[in-house]
């Protein structure tokens, strides 16, 4: 195939995707739980709505921020391996204004049910602590540093589309054409304009990874640690964003292999891309183990009541078997079944870990939160808990579909840098037999050959 061939098609399929499943069952799923969620709040189980509302912001909140900031890692990496796939993950951008759309809400009408232990717990405490706490500077600092991480994120992705809108305009549709052609109006194309962009790229994305630990630590010790206000861990704002992290990584396993197969692309996201991919889940998941573990021992060790009560509370009585669910979930099941090779690479294998990871996910987020403000004496799930998980999943979903059909979902650049370095497969899976075979990269007639080996 010609390199024509292949740029015409990348271009083609990166406006293909149309997400109406996503779309259908987004405002479906967002309906349903809106309609739970509020005969929740009419039925008496209000504080059992919102603290759920709170358990989903936390989870759906770091799925999102974790997404970008997997995108801001392949710039500053300069990654040449996730050029098709990038931009399932970028897409969760559109996420984060609904997020602070939840947080004014948490802070107004649900602020009694799940702050409201928080408030009678911090009587008594030292001035210092009672205003860091407060109502108003909490609210404050969350709002502003959610804005400016939900501000340069968008920043950050909106520059990365902006050579592909530019690409892709001539075969968009009216609607997309016009918006492409504005926002494409400063980008001409050359090399050096190229240039001027990639570096404003690597400006960006270094920013907000920055802004993306420092937020959500503030996140992780305002929605969570302060909800058991004398309990405290300096490790718990890396433990939230590394697991969202984490997190961003399985879910991008999930809306790969979909997207890949919904846009017609699945014979170019090779076996190796996928590899690539599970090996970093794989690695993370670890990371998340050591980081859980180091925040456990020295709580232990320490054995200092203010401490060990939170994480008695969790690993010990009623909520002990969530406890452990988070940790086979999280730890046990994909670090046994990511050890090896081949369920990397394998669809279907990547998928069931992955939806095994993000479950547990789910689980620790509110094993983090519930016990500290339910008057409940262990875990229960009925309508007031479905209503609000329910209708953040379909805000999510809904907010991806209308990303990928308003922006191309295939960077035809970023795509091509893949292809090419996939070209020289034969010298590396020679090198690397162990791990890699010739069939595990795009097949060559789907792609150009080099006139000259690697």
């Amino acid at each position: 195939m010609s390199p024509g061939a292949v740029h015409q098609r990348l271009v083609a399929r990166a406006l293909a995707g149309e997400y109406k499943l996503f779309l259908g069952l987004g405002a479906g799923l967002a309906i349903l739980g809106l309609f739970l969620f509020l005969e929740a709040l009419w039925g008496g189980h209000a504080a059992r709505a919102w603290q759920l509302f709170h358990v989903n912001w936390l989870y759906f909140t770091g799925l999102a921020g974790g997404s970008v900031a997997f995108a801001a890692v392949q710039k500053i990496t300069n990654a040449k391996w996730s050029g098709l796939i990038i931009r399932f993950a970028e897409a969760s951008v559109a996420f984060l204004p609904l997020s602070l759309v939840a947080l004014v809400l948490i802070f107004t009408l649900g602020y009694d049910a799940v702050y409201g232990p928080m408030v009678h717990a911090a009587h008594g405490m030292d001035h210092s602590k009672e205003v860091w706490l407060s109502r108003p500077f909490m609210f404050t600092r969350l709002g502003i540093g959610l804005t400016v991480l939900g501000w340069v994120g968008w920043k950050l992705i909106r520059a990365d589309l902006i050579p592909d809108m530019f690409a892709t305009r001539a075969v968009a549709g009216p609607g997309r054409r016009s918006l492409y052609e504005r926002w494409t109006r400063a980008y001409d194309g050359t090399p050096a304009g190229t240039l001027a962009h990639e570096e404003h790229l690597h400006r960006l994305a270094p920013l907000f990874v920055v802004l993306y630990a420092i937020v959500f630590s503030l996140v992780a010790f305002d929605g969570i640690m302060a909800l058991q206000p004398h309990w405290f861990s300096n490790l718990l704002g890396g433990f939230y964003f590394m697991g969202s992290f984490l997190g961003a990584h399985m879910l991008l396993a999930l809306m790969t292999v979909y997207g890949a197969a919904h846009l017609g692309i699945g014979d170019l996201v090779s076996p190796k891309q996928r590899h690539d991919l599970g090996k970093l889940c794989f690695g993370f998941t670890v990371f998340w183990t050591y980081l859980m573990w180091a925040q456990f021992l020295v709580i232990w060790y320490g054995n200092l009541p203010e401490e060990t009560g939170f994480v008695f509370a969790r690993l010990w009585g009623n909520w002990r078997p969530v406890g452990v669910t988070v940790f086979v979930g999280m730890f046990i099941i994909p670090f046994f079944g990511l050890l090896g090779v081949a369920p990397k690479k394998t669809r279907a294998t990547l998928l069931f870990f992955a939806t095994v990871s993000l479950t547990a996910l789910w689980l620790e987020r509110y094993l983090l939160v519930m016990p500290s403000v339910t008057t409940m004496p262990g875990p229960a799930f009925g309508t007031p808990e479905a209503g609000p998980t329910l209708m953040f999943l379909g805000l999510y979903l809904l907010s991806y579909a209308l990303f990928a059909r308003t922006f191309p979902m295939v960077s035809p650049r970023l795509a091509e840098i893949t292809l090419d370095r996939e070209r020289g497969h034969a010298l590396v899976s020679a090198e690397f037999d162990h791990e890699e075979s010739s069939r595990d990269y795009v097949a060559p007639e789907l792609i150009e050959r080099r006139d000259k080996p690697r």
